[in-house]
């Protein structure tokens, strides 16, 4: 017993149950249509009811789905075992025949025409908010990545920030050369502000409380693995920087929201709307265009570390969380077992749009330090990618987390590339439309049909 005796819980999971077999028949039988959009949408509305009604019924209460309480003891308790159980049952499903209804819903989904999200308060260039929120564009960069770093800015100010004027800053654990400071500002408008900080070396080398020794052993385990970047330690350094404490950084404490930008990555569409406002302006405190599996040989204890936090404090999770998406093991159910009860889905974080507040919240810092005294970040190679996007799924409202669909945008080996009305010249014909990767062989690491599946909600279905 966790909050409730198992003879309550027992009609609580069958409910659940009921629930994800409903939505399973549904999807098994839409996959022969045609408008798979419309096809997910109704999926949506008959989930959403369904769970509203199972919550009616467990607990004699009327409130909506997304307005049930936080500390619901018995919503809690249900939440908790579904954590702890794994989506499917391994003899219900066919990883094979999984990948490929994932891989035409996907396909099919990218098909739809798309210019913008379907809001009536979008911010256009011109307007009197337009490049007024408090964003920033952000860059972890090297002096020597300026010339990948360039190719990035030039095409995201073509595409966009010409017409909003955001301000960039640039981070390094290394000073910057004045001839990386002057080649940004050389391709940048004169009155636009850029900012260049240095990363304190407290903040950015492997803290003193990591046994040397023992990761030294771990890495040449994962390097005879092939593990890629095992044996890099900037990389170790990196991904906990960007996991526990860019957000903290002196020269981010005025702004809200950060755009992360990396070096050689390309931008296919014109985005007419300015996206820190679209964040405020529709309750979203996450944006992304990559679902990703992760190798689960570099996390492989991340979750179980995750659940026991959780245990400890079931009070920070999101009643309406992406829990379905961190719990579906049909596509890849190696990584499932490997994992522990991690499907490994995420976000690729090196296209984000995050709200800083959900960073500096209770639940995220006390996670991060939870996760920073296991010390996964140096014995294996945990990413800030998975631990975003378990903290994400767990403490946000899924509802708040917003495929951004309509950037086209490619980060090699993957695209993400909207298909744009066939009179807008919005989309410059430099990818190909549902197109995820050129190599056929990593289409199993797409995870975004599984997003679709379970973590749209009615609302952001709408948007699109």
């Amino acid at each position: 017993m966790r909050f409730l005796s198992k003879r309550i819980l027992k009609p609580v999971l069958s409910v659940i149950i009921l629930i994800s077999i409903a939505v399973t028949v549904v999807f098994y039988f839409l996959t022969a249509n045609e408008n798979y959009l419309q096809a997910v949408k109704d999926s949506a509305k008959s989930q959403y009811a369904s769970l509203r009604e199972s919550y009616k019924s467990i607990t004699g209460k009327t409130e909506s789905a997304d307005e049930l309480p936080d500390h619901d003891a018995e919503v809690l308790d249900s939440i908790m075992d579904r954590l702890h159980e794994p989506l499917y049952e391994k003899d219900t499903f066919d990883p094979n025949e999984v990948l490929a209804e994932n891989k035409q819903l996907y396909e099919e989904f990218l098909l739809q025409e798309i210019s913008e999200p379907k809001v009536d308060n979008l911010v256009r260039s011109g307007d009197p908010l337009a490049g007024k929120a408090k964003g920033t564009i952000l860059s972890f960069v090297r002096n020597s990545d300026l010339e990948d770093i360039i190719s990035s800015i030039q095409q995201l100010e073509e595409e966009y920030n010409k017409n909003f004027g955001y301000p960039y800053t640039f981070l390094n654990d290394e000073e910057f050369t004045d001839e990386f400071k002057d080649g940004i500002k050389s391709i940048l408008p004169k009155d636009r502000v850029v900012e260049f900080g240095t990363i304190d070396p407290d903040n950015w080398n492997m803290p003193d409380s990591i046994d040397r020794e023992r990761y030294d052993q771990e890495m040449d385990k994962m390097s005879k693995e092939n593990i890629q970047y095992a044996e890099v330690e900037s990389y170790h350094n990196m991904c906990r920087f960007y996991s526990k404490e860019f957000y903290h950084h002196p020269l981010l404490s005025k702004y809200k929201y950060v755009w992360r930008l990396e070096p050689n990555v390309n931008f296919y569409c014109k985005i007419n709307y300015d996206v820190f406002q679209f964040m405020g302006k529709n309750d979203k405190i996450y944006g992304f265009v990559l679902n990703l599996y992760d190798s689960p040989q570099t996390i492989e204890t991340l979750w179980t570390s995750t659940m026991d936090f959780v245990e400890e404090h079931p009070n920070y999770l999101n009643v309406n969380g992406a829990f379905a998406w961190l719990k579906d093991n049909s596509q890849n159910p190696k990584n499932y077992d490997y994992t522990q009860g991690y499907s490994t889905c995420h976000f690729w974080t090196n296209f984000e749009i995050v709200d800083l507040d959900f960073l500096r919240s209770e639940p995220y810092e006390k996670y991060m330090q939870y996760l920073e005294e296991k010390g996964g970040f140096y014995y294996e190679r945990w990413g800030d990618a998975p631990v975003r996007s378990l903290a994400l799924a767990l403490f946000a409202d899924k509802s708040s987390i917003h495929w951004f669909r309509d950037i086209g945008y490619h980060h090699t080996p993957y695209t993400n590339c909207p298909t744009c009305p066939a009179d807008s010249d919005r989309c410059n014909g430099n990818c190909v439309p549902g197109k995820f990767t050129p190599w056929s062989d990593l289409d199993n690491q797409n995870c975004q049909a599984t997003w679709i599946r379970h973590s749209m909600s009615e609302e952001e279905l709408e948007m699109y």
